[in-house]
């Protein structure tokens, strides 16, 4: 863990966990986008191996879930993203990438008992807040709290970060469960970002949380 973050217990009421892009264009090791871009391929699959026992583990404390992907799959031209555009949005439009097969998620990422696992659908942007559903599903259900998971460190959870933060929420990075495409990029977001919009955890500590507030739950 990196400087940035402070040490306090991690809030698990009214907390919901945020796997950003557990799909096949990053899980799968011959998908192009992780082939070309991803340079710490260690480090990528241990992430998505820490990722996997903390979504195991928040399934057992009935914990609230979230699957925040990216399918462009019912929009094939990507109109969503405009014509002539820049970043994201003008690269993933010339990739033709999260449409297909490689936009679905990979187990044990698939969404399970949707009673308690949500997928947020809508987003247009790199923030998986962005014009989506997650929004109203945080809103709606009292949710405060939110743990982000994925990849990539510095594109898509930073951008989740600071939105989060923005809109008022507790934001957290699960730091052993997100990747970037360098560990110095993942460094990065956690030394120098991180302080501005919010804490650092890691799995096993948010599990023990998690099953110390289940346990709890049970005595009561």
């Amino acid at each position: 863990m990196s400087e940035a973050r402070i040490r306090i217990k991690p809030p698990i009421e009214r907390a919901a966990i945020v796997f950003i892009e557990f799909q096949g264009e990053w899980l799968d090791t011959d998908a192009p986008l992780r082939r070309n871009l991803v340079r710490d391929q260690d480090a990528f699959a241990q992430a998505i191996a820490a990722a996997a026992r903390l979504i195991e583990s928040a399934r057992a404390a009935k914990q609230p879930i979230v699957h925040a992907g990216l399918d462009m799959t019912d929009d094939p031209h990507y109109l969503l993203f405009g014509r002539d555009q820049a970043g994201l949005r003008r690269a993933i439009a010339r990739a033709g990438t999260w449409t297909g097969a490689r936009s679905a998620f990979r187990p044990p990422f698939v969404p399970g008992d949707r009673a308690r696992e949500f997928v947020s659908k809508g987003r247009s942007g790199a923030s998986v807040l962005k014009n989506a559903t997650l929004d109203a599903y945080l809103r709606n259900n009292d949710i405060r709290t939110v743990y982000f998971c994925g990849f990539a460190t510095h594109v898509c959870v930073e951008s989740s970060l600071r939105e989060a933060h923005d809109l008022g929420l507790d934001a957290w990075i699960v730091a052993d469960c997100c990747a970037a495409f360098t560990q110095a990029q993942h460094r990065h977001v956690l030394e120098h970002v991180l302080p501005h919009f919010g804490r650092a955890t890691d799995s096993a500590e948010l599990m023990t949380a998690m099953h110390a507030a289940a346990g709890e739950r049970g005595a009561g």
